[in-house]
């Protein structure tokens, strides 16, 4: 039951990477998302962005008393799953700029809806992703509030996308197909940002 769970979610994971993936306006933008998933990549491996996340997994699985294995696993799956769509980051920055939180809560159903189906396969991790879901999506909005308007559509369109293909990372892992270590190219969003704003 609990893999059939998880593939499932791996599967509805897939999909919806798949999707953002292939959002790219022109092959300008094409080259900025490998371009920044292949540096984000470099800079998240000397940082060792993924073992850091697993060693606060572990640590907020000794404080808990909880002894499942799955726990890091359900921390990790459900943190970067809904921090990566597009939804968390089009949302924050609407709430931020506008005031408006309708794609926030559009997401907060979808993300509970899932978090239902990872907590029963994955166990209480799957909780403690709220916390950095606050930190996370509450950064952006911080972040979007002083930038206002400054943020152009290439430099979003072009976070979409990094975020759709680590999203496809994270269905792969959730499937069993591989090991990507996706926590590692998390840095390629703030890269693709920042390239996108200068196409």
């Amino acid at each position: 039951m609990q893999r059939i769970a998880i593939q499932s979610v791996g599967l509805f994971t897939l999909t919806v990477g798949l999707k953002m993936a292939f959002g790219a306006k022109d092959i300008k933008e094409s080259i900025i998302v490998l371009i920044s998933l292949a540096i984000g990549g470099i800079i998240g491996e000397l940082l060792d962005i993924e073992s850091s996340l697993e060693r606060l997994g572990d640590t907020l699985k000794k404080k808990t008393s909880n002894n499942l294995s799955t726990f890091t696993q359900g921390f990790m799956a459900a943190s970067l799953l809904f921090c990566i769509g597009p939804m968390a980051i089009t949302g924050a920055i609407e709430d931020g700029i506008k005031g408006t939180y309708n794609i926030l809560l559009t997401k907060s159903i979808m993300d509970g809806i899932s978090s239902i189906v990872l907590s029963a396969s994955l166990g209480i991790g799957v909780i403690f992703s709220a916390l950095v879901v606050l930190g996370y999506q509450g950064v952006l909005t911080i972040l979007a509030s002083m930038i206002g308007s400054l943020l152009p559509d290439s430099s979003v369109n072009c976070i979409t996308i990094v975020g759709g293909l680590m999203i496809i990372g994270i269905g792969i892992n959730l499937l069993g197909i591989g090991k990507i270590k996706v926590g590692n190219l998390l840095p390629g969003l703030l890269i693709g940002g920042l390239l996108g704003a200068l196409l």
